[in-house]
């Protein structure tokens, strides 16, 4: 069987620049910098790193936070009878939870764990697993009540599925929605010519609902001055939105825009001088990931300012010719309007405790997604491939 080996760090600058060399270098979520940015940004969590070791080369990363939240957070966005909920918190509503996640809690997707190719990524994550469980037994780390992994592909499965011999529970999260971007798509109007009729008129409508706003694109300078009310129109969309494990500090963008420059994207939108919108982006490879929106919502009706953002999206990921864009989870419905697809995701979890975790065990199998319209914008013959 082949050898591998763990360390944990407490911080990106104890990993040897060899190792990032070796982990990152075709991965954007997972270089130095990126993480980085995360870290020394948002003080109030707690960061960790397992370097998976083959022969002391690093072939693997896992990321990890460690937060506190309550049992309200994490129902807010499962579907489950009231009965179900009612055992959950009679449970687990006694203390606040202090959870250790493995994946990227701001981000959606497999941004949790990297491990090489032409590797025994089985052994590797079945390391990584072992490793997880060894932390939440040490001092330092106590009381952590559950661990959550987070955000798998189908295609990962095979991989990820050991962790049930663990005891964890899988279950599915809001899908990823990911836009596939027409190769024939050089202009807005090109994208807009392929839609059908209904759809297209919502999207002219959104634009012209929106046309007494302004746009800028944020640099560095901008975010410092800007930075309290950038904060708040962030904050109104967490408040509304199903779900959120923690509120990010966006102190971390002027260290991503410091990194990536104009790949790291921020468009804010005026009206008559005042700030309602903002709406951020990376530009990865050949994909634009969507990150943070932000807005007011007492103004989002009247001025479309959401919609306005995902046209923007569109218009934004045709510039810079990629070939997808993708937008994250929540708002599936009026992604799909645009022509974004779900990307199914996958999660596991398990409570510290064994007795509990048994008991909990019957009612998150049953937990599902909410469920929403999936619309079928595009013209059959113009369907981006």
């Amino acid at each position: 069987m082949t050898q591998y080996s763990a360390t944990v760090y407490t911080t990106t600058d104890a990993i040897k620049h060899d190792d990032w060399v070796s982990i990152s270098a075709n991965n954007t979520y997972f270089q130095k910098e990126f993480l980085e940015a995360f870290e020394v940004s948002n003080p109030n969590i707690l960061f960790r790193y397992i370097v998976i070791y083959h022969k002391s080369k690093a072939i693997g990363i896992a990321n990890l936070q460690i937060i506190t939240l309550s049992i309200d957070v994490i129902l807010k966005n499962i579907k489950i009878s009231e009965i179900s909920k009612k055992f959950l918190r009679y449970f687990l509503t006694s203390y606040p939870l202090k959870i250790m996640f493995c994946g990227n809690i701001f981000l959606s997707g497999e941004h949790g764990i990297y491990l090489k190719n032409n590797i025994d990524k089985k052994a590797a994550f079945l390391i990584i697993s072992k490793t997880i469980k060894d932390l939440i037994r040490l001092s330092e780390y106590k009381p952590i009540h559950a661990i959550f992994i987070k955000d798998f592909y189908q295609k990962s499965l095979h991989i990820t599925n050991h962790l049930l011999h663990f005891n964890y529970i899988k279950m599915p999260v809001e899908p990823n929605m990911v836009l596939k971007l027409n190769p024939h798509w050089k202009t807005f109007e090109d994208y807009k010519n392929d839609l059908k009729s209904k759809y297209r008129i919502k999207v002219n409508k959104a634009d012209k609902t929106s046309r007494h706003l302004s746009v800028k694109s944020f640099n560095e300078s901008d975010f410092k001055t800007y930075q309290i009310e950038l904060q708040q129109l962030y904050e109104n969309t967490i408040a509304n939105a199903n779900f959120n494990a923690q509120v990010l500090n966006l102190n971390t963008y002027i260290k991503l825009r410091e990194t990536y420059g104009n790949n790291f994207i921020v468009h804010a939108y005026f009206l008559d001088h005042q700030l309602i919108g903002f709406l951020s982006a990376l530009v990865n490879k050949n994909h634009l990931d969507a990150y943070f929106i932000g807005l007011n919502y007492g103004l989002n009706k009247i001025h479309a300012i959401y919609p306005r953002i995902l046209n923007d999206y569109v218009r934004l990921g045709i510039a810079h010719k990629v070939s997808q864009i993708n937008f994250g989870r929540t708002a599936s419905e009026i992604k799909s309007t645009i022509g974004a697809k779900p990307e199914h995701l996958v999660c596991y979890t398990r409570h510290k405790h064994n007795v509990i975790n048994k008991l909990l065990q019957p009612f998150m199998s049953r937990v599902k997604i909410k469920d929403f319209r999936e619309h079928q914008p595009f013209k059959k013959s113009n369907e981006a491939p």
